[in-house]
């Protein structure tokens, strides 16, 4: 902002041209006129001091409207510059709050982004928790049928190791059983032979090396 010339101060109606003050002066040649005297109505006044003095005020003119000129000029000089300010002020606190508008919309965009990421992580959890739970059903599916599938073969296993022994042991009675026929078969043919006649011969004979031998139980199957 300007500054206001030294050679032109305001100072109420009156303007200063360097060291004479216009008004002052002008009211110096009204005291004269109204001092000088009067005959018939008529004011009779000291021409050459009157000219001396209409001719300082009238030199003093030019400065003084060159320097109210400049001191408008200064005046408009400063106005502008102040209203330059305030639109500079205006602009500098448009672009401040545009620029917090766009900081503001940035949260909020980052608010919204982050909401979509909290959503979207909170999916793929209950998606991944969902999975699990559905290949832990599955898990425990193929163990049970595993285990139901273990436990048919083992049965079956047991079921055959049972029927082979059931074969066995009845072959092995079986045996026994055609045994006993057979030594109840010698036994009794030994006692009616004794009650025939000439029976010491008959148990001889059945003494002798020839007689009947005992039987020997069946021998077992090898293991397959």
């Amino acid at each position: 902002m300007g500054v206001v010339p030294n050679s032109v101060i305001p100072n109420g109606d009156s303007i200063r041209v360097g060291a004479l003050d216009i008004q002052q002066e002008l009211e110096k040649l009204e005291e004269m006129i109204l001092d000088s005297p009067r005959i018939f109505n008529r004011t009779m006044v000291n021409e050459d001091v009157l000219l001396e003095q209409l001719e300082m005020i009238q030199l003093s003119l030019p400065p003084a409207f060159e320097e109210a000129k400049k001191l408008l000029q200064h005046k408009e000089d400063v106005l502008l510059e102040a209203e330059q300010y305030a639109q500079d002020v205006i602009e500098a606190a448009e672009r401040r709050a545009a620029q917090i508008l766009d900081e503001m919309g940035l949260i909020r965009q980052a608010e919204v982004e982050m909401k979509q990421i909290r959503q979207r992580v909170q999916q793929e959890c209950e998606e991944a928790q969902e999975q699990t739970i559905v290949e832990i059903e599955r898990t425990r599916r193929q163990a049970q049928q595993e285990y139901e599938e273990m436990r048919r073969r083992a049965l079956a296993e047991c079921e055959d190791i049972q029927a082979g022994a059931d074969t066995y042991a009845d072959r092995v009675l079986r045996d026994l059983e055609q045994q006993f026929g057979e030594m109840l078969r010698v036994v009794r043919n030994g006692r009616q032979q004794l009650q025939r006649p000439g029976a010491s011969m008959g148990a001889k004979a059945a003494s002798s090396p020839t007689g009947l031998r005992s039987p020997q139980p069946p021998k077992p199957p090898k293991p397959s």
